[in-house]
Formats: structure tokens, C-alpha cells, sequence
């Protein structure tokens, strides 16, 4: 019960700032603490398969996963306030309350107290006790969620598929495009140089050098030139200098 009173609070405050909190990532991490809240709740209530189903899988694998998409594709933080569906707003106002008002009277009828038959129910182990529970009195509510689950998924593919209108360029039509680009346009053939300094360097940060040791701008990559990370030829002169020397000398 005291890590109940305990960990009680923080998990509301959680859910609550996954609400109001306006970037994804932030929401991500405080349901992490959720999470790993109510794994713990599973340790003090002596299930500890489900204390690590809940971090290893949920946590460790589901949540992270959502948490690098998240990170990686990025998420549009602007708020619109255009009404694309008319009496979407209404609507989810009433459903909004009666779920409120469903949650609350759910709450009120709950009585606290010490949990009774944890012993019994784990007295062949709580690993089996848990199989047996599922694999017996809970299997057609447990199939269908696999098979919800499977849809899902599968509904998630189809509505991501997008069929292709063009046929895939091999790599005789890349070429020709490069050159139609070189001929209209200017565009360099090759590839674009690497970053780092006479092969001293593997650091993205440091620019690659032409022959008249000027710096190449199409070896940075954009996002780190915006941030102003880039390492300039007056920082890494001296080492340019040094290879010369040891140039000079071999």
C-alpha cells in the first residue's frame, strides 16, 4: 500500500501532463513513467512476470518504438482550430463527459483495502497461474485480442501502401537523369565529397577541401550549417599545415 500512496500521484500527474503537454516526445516520456509506475504497482502486488512483461515489452520495446518514430519522422506542434467535420467539437465534448462521469462513478464504487487470495492464486508459481488463467477461462477474450491486434496491424499496412504510378528508375535511367542534370543545370556527376580533412578526419562537422583549399559546402550536411556547428578552415589550418609539412618531408 505504500508504494501505492506512493506512485498513485506521480502516475495521474503523468497522465494528466500527457493532455496538456504540446510535443509528442514530451507526452512519449511521461508515459514512460506511467508505465514503469505500474510496473512496479505488479511487483508490489507479487506479479513479477508482469513486472518485466510491462518493461521489457511495453516499456522497453513498444513505448521506445514509438518514441524514435516520433523522433525520427517529427510531428507538426501547430494547433488548428478550423472545424474540419461539422459537430466534431460538440460531439466530443459530450462523449468526453460521459466518459468523465463513467470513470468517476466506476472510482466511487471501489473499495480500498488489503488484496486478498494473492497467496492462493500464487501458489503453483505465478508464471503458470497467469498461463492457466489465460489459456483457460480468458482464451476466447484472449484469441480475439490477437486477432484485434493482427487487424490492426494488417489495417495499418493497407492504409499506408500507396500503389506506385510510375515505374522504379534503374540504374541506367539515374545516370541519364544525372546527366540531362549536368547539361541543364550544372549539376556535379559525382557524388558529393565526404566530410573530414585529406582522409584525418571521419568528424561530419569538418569540411571536406578542394585543391585550392577552400571549403566545400556540399560536404556538410544542411541541418548541421543551420545549427552553426561547423567546424571553419581557420580551426583545422593547423592541421592542414601539419600534413603539408609531412607531405613535403616523405
Amino acid at each position: 500500500m505504500v508504494a501505492f500512496w506512493i506512485l498513485a500521484p506521480i502516475m495521474v500527474a503523468a497522465a494528466l501532463g500527457m493532455l496538456v503537454v504540446r510535443k509528442a516526445v514530451h507526452a512519449a516520456l511521461l508515459l514512460a513513467v506511467v508505465m514503469m509506475s505500474l510496473a512496479v504497482l505488479y511487483l508490489a502486488l507479487d506479479a513479477p512476470f508482469l513486472f518485466a512483461v510491462q518493461i521489457i515489452v511495453y516499456t522497453g520495446a513498444i513505448l521506445m518504438l514509438f518514441l524514435f518514430v516520433v523522433m525520427l519522422v517529427g510531428v507538426d506542434a501547430s494547433d488548428s482550430v478550423v472545424e474540419t467535420i461539422r459537430g466534431h467539437r460538440f460531439f466530443t465534448i459530450v462523449v468526453g463527459l460521459a466518459f468523465g462521469i463513467t470513470l468517476v462513478l466506476g472510482i466511487g464504487q471501489v473499495s480500498f483495502g488489503t488484496a486478498i487470495g494473492l497467496d492462493e492464486a500464487n501458489g503453483e508459481g505465478n508464471i503458470p497461474a497467469i498461463a492457466k488463467i489465460l489459456f483457460t477461462r480468458y482464451v476466447f477474450a484472449f484469441e480475439v485480442t490477437s486477432a484485434l491486434l493482427i487487424t490492426a496491424a494488417l489495417g495499418a499496412m493497407v492504409l499506408a501502401h500507396r500503389e506506385r504510378l510510375t515505374p522504379k528508375p534503374t540504374q541506367a535511367d539515374l545516370a541519364a537523369q544525372r546527366m540531362r542534370d549536368y547539361a541543364e543545370k550544372g549539376t556535379h556527376l559525382g557524388p558529393l565529397p565526404p566530410p573530414g580533412v585529406f582522409a584525418r578526419h571521419n568528424s561530419v562537422d569538418t569540411p571536406a577541401l578542394l585543391p585550392d583549399g577552400t571549403a566545400a559546402e556540399a560536404s556538410i550536411s544542411r541541418v548541421l550549417a543551420a545549427r552553426g556547428t561547423v567546424k571553419s578552415v581557420p580551426e583545422i589550418s593547423e592541421e592542414i599545415h601539419e600534413l603539408n609539412e609531412g607531405g613535403e618531408e616523405s
